[in-house]
């Protein structure tokens, strides 16, 4: 079943994903949360530079292709991570091949690995949780610095396209001009370690860590299902999960650590005492 025809309905179930992650996550009205988020940007300098430092780093991953084709490398890491795991997505493929399941994961690559980090930080800022909101921040911004060197220097290709007889190409499927408009924004050599599995994962960890149940519950299915989108698609190895998962566990833990530390050190003027009701 085709889901995406183009670039622009990608974007539009994206925003609309968003909006309806948004309300399930902090249950409240979308809008709303919309405006607490402009204002913040107006009143707080710090949270408005993170945002933008956000942004850096994910436009950075843009620029990164294009040193990486200025660079031309001529090395290939990928027969040694296929010897290493043989068969395994191709197993993982062809075990689970069913037309809606290529539907859904193909749904949750691409849209609801958007929508989720756009709503995490949505639903954190209108819990007022800003150690989230930076924890979040530090950890994505993390994933890129780690990863984007080993794009650069340990290149892997994607299974499909090392392995065309074996492995089958399935998210042309659901978005047949996925080469042509997506390609862009993911290498085909980039796969060690695995982004989609670095910055779900981290998502999760850090939802579990931010006290909301349902948006904890919601964002470690969503990663599962994304871990598993990146074999059954025919995309990323073995190792680049692998590689995924710890970087997300060194991320999320860091990120953690620095926005905790930086809400601890506020100065004793901005913090709000503690009394007993009553008093």
């Amino acid at each position: 079943m085709v889901l995406f025809h183009s670039m622009q309905m990608v974007s539009v179930l994206t925003a609309v994903a968003f909006i309806l992650l948004l309300w399930f996550g902090a249950m409240k009205n979308p809008i709303k949360i919309a405006g607490i988020f402009v204002r913040q940007l107006f009143t707080s300098r710090k949270y408005l530079f993170h945002i933008i430092a956000l942004i850096a780093i994910l436009l950075l991953n843009n620029v990164e292709l294009r040193i990486e084709n200025a660079m031309n490398l001529s090395w290939d890491f990928t027969p040694m991570i296929h010897q290493l795991e043989g068969d395994f997505v191709q197993t993982v493929q062809n075990f689970f091949a069913n037309p809606w399941i290529t539907t859904v994961v193909g749904f949750f690559y691409v849209v609801i690995f958007q929508a989720l980090l756009l709503s995490s930080l949505g639903i954190y800022t209108a819990e007022k949780k800003d150690e989230m909101v930076y924890a979040t921040i530090y950890a994505v911004i993390i994933n890129y610095v780690i990863a984007i060197p080993f794009y650069l220097f340990f290149p892997v290709n994607e299974v499909w396209s090392y392995a065309p007889a074996q492995v089958q190409f399935l998210m042309l499927d659901v978005y047949p001009k996925f080469e042509e408009q997506y390609r862009a924004l993911s290498g085909l050599n980039n796969c060690f370690p695995s982004l989609h599995t670095s910055i779900s994962v981290t998502l999760a960890i850090l939802a579990i860590r931010s006290g909301n149940r349902r948006w904890a519950i919601f964002s470690t299915v969503s990663a599962a299902i994304i871990v598993f989108s990146i074999f059954y698609l025919g995309i990323h190895w073995l190792t680049d999960m692998i590689g995924g998962v710890v970087l997300a566990v060194t991320a999320s833990s860091v990120g953690y650590w620095f926005a905790h530390r930086g809400t601890q050190q506020l100065p004793t003027t901005l913090r709000v005492p503690n009394r007993d009701i009553g008093q």
